[in-house]
């Protein structure tokens, strides 16, 4: 099987979240990046099916030089070979654009995303780049088996899951429970360091998005202790400061 992952770098979950450019832009200075968990998944469970069938695992990444690291560390998880397309994607159009074309010529099995990346959690990537390859879309997939020429999923709708099949090539994304991420081990490291990523520039701007600004989410209000005898004052403060009744 020859498999695509596509994975993106968000920040650490630790980071301090700041803004720059008039608050039009996100502040990367000092920020640790981290491979989208959602992604990471999805490489493991594409090296699963590699290494039960056969095959091998790229994983492909928008962003410049600064998030190379995170694909080393795809590398050292255990996939086969990475690219890297030389830009920052501004949105889900743009990135899926750029990823179908640094893979013309070439032909993939599957196709796996994460559901959606931790950052912006736009959702978007999954859903355009199975329309622009005319591929089948199993979205939001917590359980993923390869049969034959077919793939059996189990993803999450309303109130419960369902399953289902599509013919392969078809494109994936993970959703959680899909496995449990895999740990880079020494050898892994080791071997990451010699495994090919290969830098493509981009063939054009795809993106008419323009960031106005951003903003952080209210501070959170200091905690108000009610006596578990007077309900009352409970009640009115849910009714009148946080309007809940």
């Amino acid at each position: 099987m020859n498999i695509l992952v596509c994975v993106s770098a968000v920040p650490d979950t630790t980071t301090k979240i700041t803004f720059v450019d008039n608050n039009t832009k996100f502040n990367t200075e000092g920020v640790q990046f981290i491979i989208n968990p959602y992604d990471e998944l999805a490489l493991t469970r594409a090296l699963e099916l590699t290494e039960a069938n056969g095959g091998e695992v790229t994983v492909i990444t928008v962003g410049d030089v600064s998030i190379e690291p995170v694909m080393r560390k795809a590398l050292a998880i255990g996939a086969h070979k990475a690219i890297r397309v030389n830009t920052v994607a501004a949105d889900g159009m743009h990135a899926a654009q750029c990823i179908k074309d640094a893979i013309a010529g070439e032909s993939y099995d599957l196709i796996l995303t994460g559901r959606e990346s931790i950052d912006y959690n736009g959702g978007q990537v999954a859903g355009i780049l199975s329309e622009m390859l005319d591929m089948a879309l199993i979205n939001v997939v917590a359980k993923l088996d390869v049969e034959g020429n077919n793939v059996i999923a189990v993803r999450d709708i309303d109130g419960g899951r369902e399953t289902v099949s599509a013919e392969l090539p078809c494109v994936i994304s993970a959703q959680k429970d899909l496995c449990e991420p895999r740990i880079p081990n020494m050898r892994g490291i080791m071997q990451a360091r010699m495994k090919p990523l290969a830098v493509v520039e981009p063939s054009g701007a795809y993106t008419d998005t323009v960031y106005e600004s951003y903003e952080l989410p209210p501070a959170k209000e200091g905690v108000k202790l009610i006596d578990a005898a007077n309900a009352g004052e409970l009640m009115d403060l849910l009714r009148s400061e946080k309007k809940l009744l």
